[in-house]
C-alpha cells in the first residue's frame, strides 16, 4: 500500500512538471502586448467595466492571432507599506506582432474612446517576446 501511494505521487508530479513545461514551451515566442494602468493618486479603474465589455471588445479585434488574454488587479507594491505600482495590467498573447498591429490601427480611436468609459488613466504599453 505504500509503495503503490509513493508511486502514484511520482508519477502525479512527473506529470504536472512535464505539463508545466510543455506549457512554457507552447508560449515562447509569442507576443506579449501588456496595457497597464499605474496608479496615482485621484486615478480611478472599473474593473468591471474593463472585464466585461473593453478587453473582450479588443480580444474580438484581434481574432485567429490571439492565444489569450489576461486581466490582472494590482493589490500591493512590492515594497511593503509603499503605494501600489499598477492598478491593472491589461496583457494579451498573439502569434504575430504584424497581424496585431494591423488588427489595431484601424481600430485604435474607438480603443481610445473607450478608456473613459472605465478609467482616467493613461496607461502604459509594452510589447515584449515570450523568452521563456
Amino acid at each position: 500500500m505504500k509503495l503503490k501511494l509513493i508511486v502514484s505521487f511520482f508519477l502525479l508530479t512527473t506529470y504536472f512538471t512535464a505539463f508545466s513545461q510543455e506549457k512554457q514551451n507552447m508560449e515562447r515566442g509569442l507576443i506579449k502586448v501588456s496595457i497597464m494602468y499605474p496608479y496615482a493618486e485621484g486615478k480611478t479603474f472599473n474593473m468591471e467595466y474593463y472585464e466585461t465589455k473593453h478587453m473582450p471588445m479588443v480580444a474580438a479585434l484581434l481574432g485567429s492571432n490571439l492565444i489569450k488574454y489576461t486581466i490582472e488587479k494590482g493589490l500591493a507594491s512590492g515594497v511593503p507599506n509603499q503605494p501600489l505600482s499598477f492598478m491593472a495590467v491589461g496583457t494579451f498573447y498573439v502569434k504575430s506582432l504584424s497581424d496585431y498591429q494591423a488588427a489595431i490601427a484601424p481600430h485604435i480611436n474607438a480603443i481610445r474612446a473607450d478608456f473613459s468609459n472605465y478609467t482616467n488613466i493613461s496607461p502604459i504599453i509594452l510589447v515584449s517576446e515570450v523568452v521563456k
